[in-house]
């Protein structure tokens, strides 16, 4: 890792994320890391526990003078989501992330950086280690598996925390303060076909849709980005429509909570057709990236013939319902809110599609801010795919954050913000899955908030960290901490 990052002012901050992304963490699998913060509060001989879930709880007093303020809770994930490019040879199991600075930016050799949310825990690691920076009584909250279900927030138990506010540090816009966020609902179809013999006489050819930019599937929902499954669907409809084309297998996408960068199809047609075929799909692609050429400028769709043909196909009648079931599901901006301007209420991410021996899988994640609107949505997904006979689950669902415009912690926040950056912050709700809501079931009288420094592309290999913004954030945080109101 390059030196150049722990140079980096405020040094405090860098030196804690540095240390962090060292360790492997991906969701589900955050043992490492586990361990890795668990040593960190030992060390510091700090009073340091693990929960029935894992997450990890460290308690540090409050420093002289600030013992009559109220105890807070910091609050961050220890998960990351992994990605990377499909050039890029690295194991995420194994190895640390490697970064390097980029002008303002820090980010990652092609694959995700974990910036969300490493940064706001290797904040909170800064202020556990401090000697010098003035806070009250605090209980540290190191949540698990936030990327892939929040298990780590569904799971802590009640009368574990006594914290009266939390400050959660996983927003992504520096001039933001988050006071509410969506809740989700994973929806999953699937179904069994059986295979048939590919017909003599066909040719078989791979498709691929990538280049796309991807991103985090809630804060990035509304920017009109391309989804590879979507993409793909398009050329699989005209393929069979107009020349009989068979799906043999397809991969796309790959985590709920990313829009998908990538599909790569393998079909079969039958070869009278092979000219025509190609003309006619060159033709679709020069459409798609003409639509896409503002947003998802190094989009690429690359058709190679094969030089196997495929010995098994999906029959033609269960193609002809899975290309118009996944025509119909609805993915991107479902409703915007009528209470917040430029808020997205519900959404979908049709995130994942495998297809191939048998087995069809797709993998959608669900959102909204408003329960019945967020299975309204649910519902309608579940309608298109059962219609072609598939099986659709509902699992993994989490509550929403109803904002409280009147929160003590936000005047303060609000207040601190305005005396440092002379401008207003933007108090918003955001779409994105944030654990506050969650947290809230349990602790319904604990005052919350978030906010955090502007990291750009999460969830993609193209995830970058500002470094002005995180010295801004880090002031901000400092005087936060000293401002909390009395008991």
């Amino acid at each position: 890792m390059s030196q150049e990052i722990r140079n980096l002012e405020p040094k405090a901050l860098w030196n804690q994320f540095a240390d962090l992304n060292a360790v492997p963490r991906p969701s589900k699998k955050e043992e490492q890391v586990i361990q890795f913060m668990k040593d960190f509060g030992n060390r510091l001989g700090l009073e340091t526990f693990e929960d029935d879930i894992r997450n990890v709880i460290i308690r540090k007093p409050a420093t002289p003078g600030m013992e009559n303020r109220k105890p807070i809770v910091l609050q961050g994930h220890l998960d990351m989501v992994h990605q990377k490019n499909n050039d890029t040879v690295f194991d995420f199991e194994t190895q640390g992330i490697d970064m390097y600075v980029d002008g303002d930016w820090v980010r990652a050799k092609g694959t995700t950086l974990g910036a969300d949310n490493g940064l706001g825990v290797a904040a909170i690691m800064a202020v556990l280690e401090s000697t010098d920076i003035p806070h009250p009584a605090i209980e540290a909250l190191f949540t698990i598996d936030e990327e892939t279900g929040m298990t780590g927030a569904l799971n802590l138990q009640g009368g574990i925390l006594q914290g009266q506010i939390l400050l959660n540090l996983d927003t992504e816009e520096d001039d933001e303060i988050d006071i509410g966020c969506a809740g989700g609902i994973d929806v999953t179809a699937t179904a069994e076909y059986d295979e048939e013999d590919t017909p003599e006489g066909s040719v078989g050819y791979s498709i691929t849709v990538k280049g796309l930019q991807g991103g985090h599937s809630g804060m990035d929902i509304h920017k009109g980005l391309g989804n590879a499954n979507k993409i793909m669907n398009r050329l699989l409809f005209d393929g069979f429509d107009n020349f009989g084309l068979q799906i043999a297998s397809i991969a796309g996408g790959s985590l709920r909570n990313a829009i998908p960068r990538e599909s790569v199809a393998k079909v079969i047609i039958a070869a009278v057709y092979d000219e025509a075929f190609v003309f006619d799909m060159q033709q679709i692609v020069n459409e798609i990236k003409a639509e896409f050429k503002t947003t998802e400028p190094n989009l690429e769709i690359v058709f190679e013939k094969l030089t196997e043909v495929p010995a098994k196909v999906m029959p033609s009648i269960a193609q002809f319902y899975f290309v118009r079931s996944m025509y119909t599901a609805h993915n991107g901006v479902y409703r915007m809110s009528a209470d917040f301007d430029n808020l997205v209420e519900t959404s979908n991410n049709i995130a994942k599609v495998m297809v191939g021996e048998g087995q069809l899988t797709v993998q959608c994640l669900t959102r909204s801010s408003v329960e019945s609107s967020k299975m309204d949505l649910a519902n309608a997904l579940r309608s298109a795919f059962e219609l072609m006979g598939c099986e659709v689950e509902f699992s993994g669902a989490y509550p929403g954050w109803t904002p409280n415009p009147k929160s003590e912690i936000l005047d303060v926040l609000v207040g601190i913000y305005e005396k440092q950056n002379n401008a207003k912050p933007n108090v918003v709700a955001c779409h994105a899955g944030l654990e506050c809501g969650i947290l809230g079931t349990n602790y319904p009288d604990m005052d919350m908030i978030s906010f955090g420094p502007t990291i750009h592309g999460a969830h993609s290999p193209d995830e970058r960290a500002s470094i002005s913004s995180s010295q801004k954030f880090w002031k901000f945080f400092l005087e936060i901490l000293a401002t909390i109101p009395v008991k």
